[in-house]
C-alpha cells in the first residue's frame, strides 16, 4: 500500500475517513471498501498519483460523478482515483470544414457543459488563441451541442466515455463512442498514450501504440466478433481498428482518461416531441418497426409499458413532487415516445403526418397521442419521461426499509432489429413464470429495453438475478448484446463470459496487462480478478509480467 496522507503534486493521498462513504458507491446501490482516496485537478497530479502507487500495486479505482449503474466506480480495496475536480473545458476547435470541438477534462458534468453550449459562454483562463478564436466564431454560428443523451445528465464525461454511454438519442446521434475525437491516458505506471481518430490504427487484430515516455505497446487484439447491435460489452474489437475505439468503453480498466476532444453538431432546428399511447403492446411494437422504416427525423424512439405508467399514475396520486405529471389515457397500456428533430416546421408538419398515418395502422390514435411543439410541452415530456426510472427507484427505497437486502434489477441488453418481438415475448413469459413484478423501458428503436424486476423479498431478489442471466444466454443466441449502454462494471461480469465465453475473456484480459502489467486498474472491472491474476502469474513465469510497462 502507498504511504499515506503524502504529496502527489498538490494532490494529495489521504486516508479514506468515514467523510469519504459517499464515495463508496455509486447509482448501482453496490457498496464497496477502499484504503485512500485523492482528488487531482491536473493530468499531472493523476501521473503523480499513480507513480506513487505504482511501486506497491495498489489497486486503483477510478471515479467521477458516480452516476453509473454497473459498479464500475464502486472501488475494491485500494485507492479510489476521483477526477470530479477536474471539471474544466480547457479550449475549442474549429476545423477547415467549420466543424466545432471542445477540448475537456474528464470531470466536466454533461449538463454544464450544454450550459456552456448554449450561452456559447466558457470560463477562458488558460485557453490558447486558437482557441480564443474557435470561441469567438461559435458566437455567429448556428448553436453546437454534444449529442449523447444520457438520462442522467449530472453525468461526467470521463465517466460517459469510459462505458461508452448512449441514451435516448443515440437512435440517430449513436452511442458516445463516435463522439470522442482524441483523449489522452495515464498508464498506471504515470505514462501517457495520447491518441487522435484516424492517426493509430491495428493492422488486421494487432496494435502497435508508443506512448509519449517512449515504451512501445503491442496488442494483440481479441478474436471475437462484435454483435451487429447497440453494444457496450466489454472491449471494442474489429479488423484494422481505431486505437481511440479501444479505450472508449474499456471501464476504467487500462488507463485513466484525463483529458477528452469531443466532437460538437449544430443543434436542429425544430426540435418535437410526440407521444403515442397504445393499449395493446404488440400493436407498439409494430408501429416502432414502421417508425424505423418510415421516419426520417426521428432522434429518438423510446418505450414505458404498463406497469411503468402505472408507477407513474401511483406517483401523481400520492406524492406532491409529481402532481404536475400529465396523466396517461386511463386505457393506455403502453406509450412510444419520439423526438423528431427536423430542418425546419414544414419538414417536421411532414414528418408528423407520417408518423399519424403508420400510427393509424398499427392501431394508435390521434386521440392517444400527445405533441409537444413548444419548450414549455416539451419540458412537460421530458419529466414525464425521466420520472419513471425516478419513481422505480423511490418504491424499491420503501420496500429496502423492510427488507435492506433487495434492490432493483435493471437489465441493460439489446438485440437485433429482427428480434424485437422475439426478445419482448421472452421477457413477458419468463416474467410471468417466476411471479414476479417488473416495470420496461427505455431505447426500443435500438431494441434495448431497461426491464426492472421490482422485489419485494430477498426469495424475488434472488429469481429476479437467475432470470438476467436466463436472458443473458437467450439475448446472446438472437446474436444481442447484454450491455447495451451502462458498460458492464463489476455487476455484469458473469454475462460477459456467457456472450464471449472464457477464451475471449481470456484474451480481452491479455490486453488489459499489456497496458497494466500489475492489474492495478478498475479491479474486478469486467474480469474476475482470479482470472487477472492467473494469468499475471503465467506471464511472471515465462518471465514477461511488466511486458509494455514502464
Amino acid at each position: 500500500m502507498a504511504a499515506i496522507d503524502k504529496h502527489a503534486g498538490s494532490a494529495r493521498i489521504v486516508p479514506l475517513t468515514r467523510e469519504h462513504d459517499d464515495y463508496l458507491h455509486d447509482e448501482s446501490r453496490s457498496h464497496g471498501e477502499a484504503e485512500s482516496i485523492s482528488f487531482p485537478t491536473t493530468e499531472g497530479e493523476i501521473r503523480a498519483v499513480l507513480r506513487a502507487l505504482h511501486a506497491a500495486g495498489t489497486p486503483v479505482t477510478v471515479q467521477g460523478a458516480r452516476t453509473g449503474l454497473a459498479a464500475g466506480a464502486v472501488p475494491h480495496g485500494g485507492h479510489v482515483l476521483n477526477l470530479s475536480r477536474m471539471n474544466r473545458v480547457l479550449g475549442m476547435r474549429r476545423d477547415d470544414a467549420g466543424a466545432y470541438f471542445a477540448r475537456v477534462q474528464p470531470g466536466v458534468i454533461l449538463s454544464e457543459l450544454r450550459k456552456n453550449l448554449h450561452a456559447r459562454s466558457f470560463a477562458t483562463e488558460g485557453w490558447d488563441d486558437a482557441s480564443l478564436q474557435a470561441l469567438r466564431a461559435l458566437a455567429d454560428a448556428p448553436e453546437q451541442i454534444f449529442p449523447t443523451d444520457p438520462t442522467e445528465a449530472s453525468a461526467c464525461l470521463g465517466g460517459m466515455a469510459a462505458c461508452n454511454a448512449s441514451g435516448a438519442r443515440s437512435y440517430a446521434h449513436g452511442a458516445m463512442r463516435q463522439h470522442v475525437n482524441a483523449l489522452r491516458l495515464v498508464l498506471a505506471t504515470g505514462d501517457v498514450l495520447a491518441l487522435r481518430r484516424g492517426e493509430q490504427r491495428a493492422c488486421g487484430r494487432h496494435l502497435t501504440l508508443v506512448t509519449e515516455g517512449g515504451t512501445t505497446l503491442e496488442v494483440e487484439l481479441p478474436a471475437y466478433e462484435m454483435p451487429a447491435c447497440k453494444n457496450a460489452s466489454g472491449y471494442f474489437v474489429e479488423d484494422d481498428m481505431d486505437a481511440i475505439d479501444l479505450v472508449i468503453g474499456s471501464d476504467g480498466t487500462l488507463g485513466v482518461i484525463s483529458e477528452l476532444e469531443l466532437a460538437l453538431v449544430p443543434a436542429p432546428a425544430v426540435t418535437w416531441d410526440v407521444s403515442c399511447f397504445f393499449t395493446v403492446e404488440h400493436d407498439a411494437l409494430d408501429a416502432t418497426v414502421a417508425m424505423r422504416h418510415e421516419l426520417g427525423c426521428a432522434a429518438a424512439i423510446e418505450y414505458f409499458d404498463g406497469a411503468a405508467l402505472d408507477v407513474l399514475r401511483r406517483q401523481r396520486a400520492e406524492s406532491t413532487a409529481f402532481s404536475s405529471l400529465v396523466e396517461p389515457p386511463a386505457d393506455a397500456a403502453c406509450c412510444v415516445y419520439v423526438e423528431l428533430q427536423c430542418a425546419s416546421e414544414d419538414e417536421a408538419l411532414a414528418e408528423l403526418a407520417r408518423l399519424g398515418a403508420l400510427l393509424e395502422r398499427a392501431g394508435g390514435s390521434a386521440e392517444h397521442t400527445w405533441v409537444a411543439r413548444t419548450e414549455l410541452d416539451r419540458e412537460a415530456l421530458t419529466f414525464f419521461r425521466h420520472a419513471v426510472p425516478e419513481s422505480v427507484n423511490m418504491l424499491i427505497d420503501e420496500r429496502r426499509r423492510i427488507d435492506p437486502a433487495i434492490t432493483k434489477l435493471g437489465s441493460d441488453m439489446a438485440v437485433p432489429n429482427e428480434r424485437l418481438h422475439e426478445v419482448m415475448d421472452l421477457y413477458r413469459t419468463t416474467i410471468s413464470e417466476a411471479g414476479l413484478e417488473a416495470a420496461a423501458w427505455g431505447h426500443i428503436g435500438n431494441n434495448h429495453l431497461h426491464v426492472n424486476i421490482l422485489p419485494r423479498s430477498a426469495a424475488e431478489y434472488a429469481a429476479g438475478k437467475e432470470l438476467f442471466a436466463r436472458w443473458a444466454r437467450a439475448v446472446t443466441d438472437m446474436g444481442g448484446a447484454v450491455s447495451a449502454e451502462h458498460g458492464v462494471g463489476k455487476l455484469k461480469r458473469d454475462f460477459l463470459e456467457i456472450m464471449y465465453g472464457y477464451q475471449a475473456l481470456a484474451e480481452m484480459a491479455r490486453v488489459k496487462l499489456v497496458f497494466d502489467p500489475r492489474g492495478q486498474l478498475g479491479r474486478g472491472n469486467l474480469f474476475d480478478e482470479e482470472l487477472l491474476d492467473s494469468l499475471r502469474q503465467a506471464g511472471a513465469l515465462d518471465g514477461d509480467a511488466e511486458k509494455g510497462g514502464a
